[in-house]
């Protein structure tokens, strides 16, 4: 039958821990459908910069949070003006098209039309109010995102660093352009009232019995807050990028990069490579640094099996580096 969770907490480290112990450790072959939201919170991608992404100090100044996620892709701000989700699914059922479609119905109750965009956004009449990320976990793969509902965008762009790049490459001047908040287009939608119709918009895709599994009863877990602690780590947040510079960038299809990268001049080594991304696959880029450790600097190295997307994303690190 499916499952569902709803956070009773604010705290982004016990959120997010909760979500990775559901999506390695529970489950057993049910979907998952997990509801929370965290107070100012600045989530990053698993390889992203985080002085690069946020005004950290302005940030932490006000009492707000920092958290590094364990999946791809770019910047966001949590506050409870939005509320955020995750689908936790087997290998075998798993959907993006059916999962955006249960977000799609509950958006739809409100007389708003949602369309899937781009490589993971969710847009409503052309502008961008849900970011998705994906990652995969033990038997089940995650589906997570934001739901932009009464976010206060001007606290939102204090603290986000939004490359020009990829502003231009959406066409639009600022991110308050760029971005809507639900309840800007039907005023009866907020972080509580769109619960519902997102629980209803689960069922009618999953099916019924929907057996709702008790917040504090996963918190009563050591596991879950032993993992609450590692992501709420210096190390893990901040850690390597504290002396990270960017020495080559460029903005590709499947996201932005910045490669930092040390050579033994006299062997013509690559010594360490440290790469920055938003790209939706944290894999491809710790392949990526792996491949180019080691390699030396007058020959590309040769690419290992890959897809299509990973071997894309190899090649055109690796063109950034050679060229």
């Amino acid at each position: 039958m499916p499952q569902l969770v709803i956070s009773t907490h604010h705290d982004p480290y016990t959120n997010i821990a909760v979500e990775n112990y559901l999506l390695n450790h529970y489950g057993q072959g049910q979907v998952i459908l997990y509801l929370w939201a965290n107070q100012r919170t600045v989530v990053i991608g698993q390889n992203q910069n985080p002085f690069a992404e946020c005004n950290v100090q302005q940030l932490e100044s006000d009492g707000g949070h920092l958290m590094r996620r364990r999946t791809g892709g770019g910047a966001v701000f949590h506050d409870l003006g939005n509320l955020n989700f995750s689908f936790i699914v087997p290998q075998e059922q798993y959907s993006t098209a059916k999962q955006f479609s249960v977000l799609q119905r509950a958006v739809a109750s409100f007389g708003l039309q949602a369309e899937v965009s781009g490589r993971n956004d969710l847009l409503c009449q052309g502008r961008k109010f849900s970011g998705n990320a994906f990652a995969r976990g033990g038997a089940n793969r995650l589906h997570h995102g934001t739901i932009l509902i009464k976010t206060d965008v001007e606290v939102l762009q204090r603290y986000l660093k939004v490359k020009p790049a990829k502003l231009q490459k959406h066409g639009v001047a600022s991110v308050q352009s760029r971005v809507v908040n639900l309840s800007e287009l039907n005023h009866a939608i907020t972080a509580q009232s769109i619960v519902r119709p997102l629980i209803d918009a689960f069922v009618q895709e999953y099916g019924e019995p929907l057996e709702q599994i008790p917040f504090e009863s996963l918190l009563a877990i050591p596991q879950v807050m032993q993992l609450r602690d590692s992501f709420a780590s210096h190390e893990w947040k901040y850690g390597r990028w504290l002396q990270f510079q960017a020495q080559h960038s460029a903005q590709f299809s499947w996201g932005g990069v910045e490669v930092s990268v040390v050579v033994d001049e006299p062997s013509s080594t690559i010594t360490s490579v440290q790469i920055a991304s938003d790209s939706l696959f944290p894999d491809t880029i710790a392949l990526a640094e792996q491949m180019l450790t080691g390699a030396s600097t007058q020959q590309m190295p040769s690419f290992p099996a890959t897809n299509e997307v990973s071997h894309q994303i190899l090649s055109d690190i690796c063109s950034l580096l050679y060229s």
